[in-house]
């Protein structure tokens, strides 16, 4: 039987895979190739003029441009009202204090020391100054230099003995030294100044006086001190006196006149019917009632209400105690002074006993919040009476008691509370009272030196005759 047995032998069978296939035998390849690709366009990036149909066409152009313009007028206008807003709004303006405003004045009596002490009284401020100046004593207010029926003939020769103005000029240098000003007082002299008669009349009546200003400013003293009953205390001296202390005056180094203020009232300058406020730069006002005697519980609370109800004037004041108050009231009373607006002066003797530190540490702690606060150094003050018609929970324990007195000192969104309570008993505060005010805030400093930390009104407590110093935030914040 033949091998080939035509065109359908045993070699070319077809696979049922291979149907079709050309060939149709072992010899096809087993991947099929893939198709060549259909001849047609490139590639080509769109013209400007198909991208500008695609977009819209010329109009979507001027959109755009107008969405841009729309965007950046609105941010210049909202930028526009932000500066208006700020600018509109009420805020706090700083006014450039002087060195008197933002100086602790310390009131000493060298005579008394000398007459304690001997010779060694000078020397014992002198070496004081250094304690001075770290309480942040900024001046010193030399007392009783003088005798009261002084004449301007003999304002340069002071005390009793030769030695002791040698003494004075001595601590003029030391303070300069220190940083402390030194302000010489002239309170109730005879500074009228009687022509003499080899003089000629047509020089001023107060030659002398003038001459004793002199002397004094070029020994580096900042200013003097006269009261209001003085014979001096008129338009026609004042001027002249000012005439002088620009002849010694510097921006930094300014020298003053203070007024002591001897009654309710500063009265008006001699011969005329008014107050001249630029005759004047600083105003000492008593807080208390000058008195022989120790004054009541009720004297110091109602001599203190009313100098906390009754604006002061344009005139700067230095604040001072004045009358006598009991030992439990003293730290008040410094707490009051150095928080109320103005410059206190403490009246204290050098002294290093145990109540004396523990002074010293309350007029630092006060010294130093008033330094870096401006709340309590130029911020406005409000008093915030008490609701004395409530009865529950009354700031009132009995009929007799004195009232917790409260005020505020604000600068911007920064305010201090400060309460004082005058009386002998407890007085825990009401919650209905000052209900504006923020409910928490952080002890600055107290009487006691015992009060730390935060602090809530409506769970405070007054202990008696003492005084707080609160800086108020809202909660959840610290100013």
């Amino acid at each position: 039987m033949p091998l080939n047995a035509g065109d359908t032998g045993y070699g070319s069978v077809p696979s049922p895979r291979l149907q079709g296939a050309a060939g149709g035998s072992e010899a096809a390849p087993l991947l099929i190739p893939e198709p060549e690709p259909e001849s047609g366009r490139q590639w080509e990036p769109m013209s400007r003029r198909e991208l500008e149909v695609i977009a819209g066409g010329p109009g979507w152009r001027k959109v755009r441009c107008y969405l841009v313009l729309l965007f950046w007028l609105t941010w210049v206008s909202m930028l526009a009202v932000s500066i208006a807003i700020i600018t509109i709004s009420p805020r706090p303006v700083v006014t450039p204090l002087r060195w008197w405003q933002k100086s602790l004045f310390y009131q000493l009596e060298p005579e008394l020391l000398l007459e304690a002490r001997g010779s060694e009284g000078i020397s014992a401020v002198c070496e004081q100054l250094p304690f001075l100046r770290s309480l942040g004593v900024g001046a010193l207010i030399l007392e009783g230099l003088f005798k009261r029926e002084a004449s301007p003939l003999n304002l340069t020769a002071v005390g009793r003995n030769l030695d002791t103005e040698t003494q004075i000029q001595h601590l003029l240098l030391d303070s300069n030294k220190a940083g402390v000003k030194v302000v010489l007082d002239f309170c109730e002299l005879d500074l009228s100044g009687h022509q003499d008669a080899t003089r000629n009349s047509h020089e001023p009546s107060n030659f002398s006086a003038s001459h004793a200003l002199r002397y004094w400013l070029e020994k580096g003293v900042a200013g003097f001190a006269i009261c209001d009953t003085d014979a001096a205390y008129s338009e026609k001296t004042l001027l002249e006196w000012r005439g002088i202390f620009r002849e010694f005056s510097t921006e930094e180094e300014e020298r003053i006149m203070v007024v002591k203020q001897t009654a309710d009232v500063l009265r008006p300058l001699n011969n005329s019917g008014q107050i001249n406020a630029t005759m004047v730069d600083v105003v000492m006002r008593s807080i208390l009632p000058y008195s022989h005697h120790i004054l009541s519980t009720q004297e110091v609370a109602d001599a203190v209400q009313k100098h906390l109800q009754t604006p002061e004037g344009d005139v700067w004041p230095i604040w001072t105690v004045g009358g006598k108050a009991s030992h439990d009231l003293k730290k008040l009373l410094m707490v009051l002074m150095m928080t109320l607006p103005g410059s206190p002066a403490v009246h204290e003797q050098i002294n290093q006993t145990q109540d004396k530190r523990s002074s010293a540490a309350l007029f630092t702690s006060l010294s130093r919040s008033r330094s870096r606060e401006e709340a309590l150094l130029y911020g406005s003050f409000t008093f915030l009476p008490f609701n004395t018609s409530s009865t529950s929970n009354s700031t009132f324990s009995s009929p007799s008691s004195p009232p917790v007195l409260a005020f505020l000192r604000s600068w911007g969104c920064v305010h201090f509370l400060v309460l004082l309570n005058i009386g002998p008993e407890v007085h825990p505060l009401d919650p209905n009272w000052a209900s504006n005010l923020p409910e928490a805030g952080v002890f600055v400093t107290s009487t006691g030196m015992d009060r730390l930390g935060s602090t809530s009104l409506y769970t405070l407590q007054l202990q008696p005759h003492e005084a707080i110093v609160i800086k108020l935030f809202k909660e959840g914040s610290y100013s």
